[in-house]
C-alpha cells in the first residue's frame, strides 16, 4: 500500500481521494468507501478527508459526480467523432454498460440510494440531461427521439450492473445478451430509416 507523504494542493489531495475512493469501489464494492478506507490508502487523516469531502456521503457523492462525468464525456466524444456517419450502436451500448458495470458507477448509485442517500442520483441525472441536450442541438428530430433510447439504454445498464451475471447464468443466456438486446434496440430506428 503506497502513501503520500508530501503535502498537496487542496486540489491534489481531493484527487488523490477520489482516485482512492474509486479503486475501493472497483475492488471491494462500494460499502468499502469509507474516509477511514480511503484515508488508509493515501496516508491521511480522517479529519483531513472530512475537511474536504463533509462525510463519508460527501466523498460518495463527490466520487459519483466525478465518475458521472467522465462517463459522459467519454460518451459524447465518442458519440461527436462519429458525426456525421451514423454511431455504432454497439459501441454506444459497452461504453454506457461498461461505464455502469466495470467502473462501479451502477453499484455504487444502488448501494447509495438503499442507504437512503437519494441525492446520488443527482450528478448523474444532471450529466445525462447535459449530455442529451448537447447530442439533440441543432439535430432534426429522429423516429424514436434520443430521450428514449437513453432512458431505455441507462436502465437497461443500470439493471444489468445488479442482475445481468445471474440473470444471464439463470436462464441459460452468454454473459453478454443485455448489450446485444440494448445494442439491437439502438439500431432499430436506424434500420427502419435506412
Amino acid at each position: 500500500m503506497a502513501t503520500l507523504r508530501k503535502r498537496l494542493s487542496p486540489a491534489d489531495a481531493r484527487e488523490a481521494a477520489l482516485a482512492a475512493a474509486q479503486a475501493l469501489l472497483i475492488e471491494a464494492g462500494p460499502q468499502a468507501v469509507t474516509l477511514k478506507a480511503v484515508g488508509g490508502r493515501i496516508g491521511r487523516t480522517h479529519a483531513n478527508l472530512l475537511h474536504h469531502f463533509g462525510s463519508a456521503e460527501g466523498l460518495q457523492l463527490a466520487l459519483i459526480a466525478r465518475m458521472t462525468s467522465d462517463i459522459t464525456a467519454t460518451i459524447r466524444d465518442a458519440l461527436l467523432l462519429d458525426r456525421p456517419a451514423e454511431p455504432d450502436p454497439r459501441r454506444i451500448v459497452d461504453l454506457v454498460f461498461d461505464a455502469f458495470d466495470g467502473g462501479g458507477a451502477g453499484a455504487l448509485a444502488s448501494w447509495m440510494i438503499l442507504t437512503g442517500n437519494r441525492d446520488a442520483l443527482d450528478p448523474i441525472l444532471s450529466a445525462v440531461r447535459a449530455l442529451v441536450e448537447d447530442l439533440t442541438a441543432g439535430v432534426e428530430p429522429a423516429c424514436r427521439p434520443i430521450q428514449d433510447e437513453t432512458l431505455h439504454l441507462v436502465l437497461m445498464a443500470l439493471g444489468d450492473a445488479l442482475l445481468g451475471a445471474p440473470m444471464a447464468r439463470a436462464l441459460g443466456l452468454p454473459r453478454d445478451r443485455a448489450r446485444a438486446l440494448a445494442a439491437t434496440m439502438l439500431a432499430a430506428p436506424l434500420a427502419a430509416d435506412g
